[in-house]
């Protein structure tokens, strides 16, 4: 097909889709080569960021999608209310970040690190589809193992769980920070806060 029927059936699958898609994929549903499919995300890329649109062609977990720009995200927010946002405990926190760096892991070994048990927090995190079990370990008793979802790279706007900072960049950080002279304000937390939870937006389109 020519190069306009070839972006406008890219555009259409973007626009219809609720998950990102693969340059193979999008190839193979269109019967077009990798790089004409490529072309034509490029260009339909270009054109919404000529016209200034509020929307745009998100490259997350190995895939493209159509995405609201940064800066329109409070009024996604109001449409779906509630449904963009869930709140994820430290402790959820700590035990996704055990999991994405360590990954595939089981639940004793995410145990022995946190020093704590973590059922409820893997039936937390499953449920909101940020990890998934991903088989067995091969041991005694053959435990199961977790790893992250494409919906947690769709969350953390990553392309592959290998675009996460290094450890040691980390670690470097976290040394800065502690070196910082501290801030101390008088002024109360806004109301709905919690000092130990995180938001995490649940609409990937936001």
């Amino acid at each position: 097909m020519d190069n306009e029927k070839l972006k406008s059936v890219v555009e259409c699958l973007l626009f219809v889709t609720n998950r990102p898609l693969s340059l193979q994929e999008l190839s193979e549903i269109a019967g077009e080569t990798q790089e004409s499919v490529q072309a034509a995300v490029d260009q339909i890329q270009n054109d919404l960021a000529d016209r200034k649109s509020a929307v745009q062609v998100a490259k997350v977990a190995e895939g493209v999608q159509f995405a609201s720009n940064e800066g329109y995200g409070y009024w996604v927010k109001k449409l779906f209310k509630d449904q963009t946002l869930f709140r994820l405990s430290q402790s959820a926190m700590e035990t996704l970040s055990i999991i994405a760096y360590k990954q595939p892991i089981t639940r004793a070994e995410i145990e022995e690190i946190r020093g704590v048990e973590v059922i409820g927090v893997l039936e937390t995190l499953t449920e909101r589809k940020l990890v998934k079990v991903a088989g067995r370990k091969e041991s005694v008793g053959r435990p199961l193992l977790y790893a992250t979802t494409q919906d947690f790279l769709k969350h953390f706007n990553l392309w592959k769980v290998s675009d996460l900072p290094s450890l040691e960049d980390l670690a470097k950080e976290a040394e800065r920070k502690l070196a910082e002279p501290v801030a101390v304000s008088a002024a109360p937390m806004p109301e709905g806060t919690a000092p130990d939870s995180t938001e995490i937006n649940g609409n990937s389109n936001a």
